[in-house]
């Protein structure tokens, strides 16, 4: 059968027909469609949004555990929250087909780096795959699957926001049925000292057979007379493709390069034939640092200024590295207003800056720390509100720093997913140190910002504050609603002068669910 997918949605397809038994999620763009089409499309698939990626990677591994095959999904930046229980997943090794995927954002589009997720699955010593087209991505899936139970390794599968997010006709197969439960036995998951030196040099003596199957399945496409060598990774080979149309560059061959580690038996095949390699990779240069150690002739890229060295490629800069001209462009528009993004009309968080931009003007010293979500937009006019914002549950933490620092007042700003995701162990370090700070939980009942997901501290979040420590008398609900703002300003200024942890959760519903949930 044909389908009409999304990158995500062909990976999440291919995951159902791989024999999937359950997927581990946090929301996160650009990976997010992917577990939405699984639980809209295949139910009986164990399927919820987790705390965050940690939780996610852990329950995926006890599915692993069990025997059955297991997906776990996040962004970029995810990969770094669940870093523990990865790292030490390739030394316990697996049971069931475990898949981690990993969404990377090159450009930033809606991410605060540009970090690139295969630097994780070498560091680990583990296969990653990566597609270069929506099919290659539903094919893809069922092979890392079949390679993490041939090695009993995780296996890291990683896509950009451009693979995620285009759409192309994918031909799907039959599916796989689950596997039967068949939990491990011995003692490899169990990594005290001697047992984890022991699966550690297993994981060693792995790495010959991975670079072998990356080799048998990795092949150079012979295209010319030319000099030059193309090593073309996942959605980089389109790029070339597409760059070869409009320029004239004698290419000889191109590497396209699929799965890591990158064979070095093929990079030296391709050396053999060309004096110099161009390496087009979509994030950082991962392969170009490592080519030298594999061929004396001349490596170019990102790290020479071949190709620029921040941001997502494209087609035209690709082809200019190829010699081709530079595209025609139109002039920049002039006398246009900017335009950048904005709460929504009627959205909570406005009435929560409202109440804390009035309060903050009567202190000169103020800082208001805030926290990932689509709150962060109270950064720009016309709230200007934040100071700072540098990863999930950052908040709390740095507010309770610069506390500590002698800063006052000092207010932390964090949504109520984001304070479930990493907020509360940062809340529990604020409340052992009596720290002199204000908290405020923007409670929008939802995981607005990647498309109003289930949020894990729903209806919870007084009794998680009260349970951490925050002293009944200091923590407050309120409506954030324009007829409140007096009694907000007034609770605000309050705590602000109490000396010490102060917990204030203004909560309405987000607008764009409210929408829904008024339509059903």
């Amino acid at each position: 059968m044909k389908k009409l997918l999304l990158g995500d949605e062909a990976i999440a397809q291919g995951a159902i027909d791989a024999g999937l038994s359950g997927v581990y999620s946090y929301p996160g763009t650009p990976s997010t469609e992917i577990t939405e089409y699984i639980q809209k499309h295949a139910p009986q698939i164990r399927s919820r949004w987790c705390t965050n990626e940690k939780t996610a990677m852990e329950a995926a591994l006890g599915m692993s555990y069990a025997g059955k095959r297991a997906l776990v999904c996040m962004k970029h930046v995810g990969m770094n929250v669940c870093a523990d229980a990865f790292i030490n997943s390739a030394i316990t090794g697996v049971q069931g087909g475990l898949v981690v995927l990993a969404a990377d954002d090159p450009s930033m589009h809606s991410s605060q780096n540009e970090q690139d997720s295969r630097f994780y699955a070498e560091f680990a010593m583990v296969p990653a795959f990566e597609p270069s087209n929506q099919q290659e991505a539903y094919e893809m899936v069922s092979e890392a699957f079949e390679w993490s139970e041939r090695f009993r390794l995780p296996v890291l599968m990683r896509v950009v926001t451009r693979m995620a997010h285009s759409r192309a006709a994918v031909q799907t197969g039959a599916p796989r049925t689950q596997n039967a439960l068949s939990p491990a036995s011995g003692k490899n998951w169990v990594l005290l000292p001697g047992i984890a030196r022991r699966q550690y040099a297993s994981l060693i003596q792995k790495q010959e057979d991975i670079r072998a199957a990356v080799s048998g399945s990795t092949g150079i496409e012979w295209t010319g007379e030319g000099e030059l060598g193309i090593v073309a990774c996942g959605i980089g080979y389109n790029y070339v493709k597409e760059a070869l149309q409009t320029s004239a560059a004698a290419v000889r061959g191109i590497l396209k390069v699929n799965r890591y580690p990158v064979s070095v038996e093929a990079v030296k095949e391709l050396s053999q034939k060309c004096s110099r390699i161009l390496v087009v990779e979509d994030g950082q240069p991962v392969v170009e640092r490592t080519l030298p150690a594999m061929t004396a002739i001349k490596v170019e890229g990102r790290l020479t200024g071949a190709l620029p060295r921040t941001g997502e490629l494209s087609p035209d800069c690709v082809a200019l590295a190829l010699g081709a001209a530079a595209p025609a462009t139109l002039p920049p528009a002039r006398h246009l207003a900017a335009r950048p993004p904005q709460l929504c009309p009627g959205c909570g968080h406005r009435d929560v800056y409202k109440a804390l931009g009035e309060v903050a003007a009567g202190y000169p010293d103020a800082r208001i720390f805030g926290d990932i979500g689509c709150y962060t937009l109270g950064a720009l006019p016309p709230f200007s509100a934040l100071a700072s914002c540098v990863d999930m549950g950052a908040s709390i933490t740095m507010a309770k720093g610069a506390a500590d620092a002698g800063v006052f007042p000092a207010i932390a700003v964090i949504g109520d997913s984001t304070f479930t995701h990493s907020g509360m162990t940062g809340l529990l370090d604020a409340v052992n140190d009596h720290a002199n700070i204000t908290i405020v939980i923007s409670d929008n009942l939802t995981t607005a910002m990647t498309g109003g997901q289930d949020s894990a501290g729903t209806s919870k979040f007084e009794a998680i504050c009260l349970g951490l420590g925050v002293e009944p008398e200091h923590l407050h609900v309120v409506v954030p609603l324009p007829a409140n703002m007096a009694e907000i300003t007034r609770i605000i200024r309050e705590e602000i002068e109490y000396k010490g942890v102060s917990v204030i959760i203004p909560r309405r519903e987000c607008m764009q669910t409210l929408k829904r949930h008024s339509k059903k």
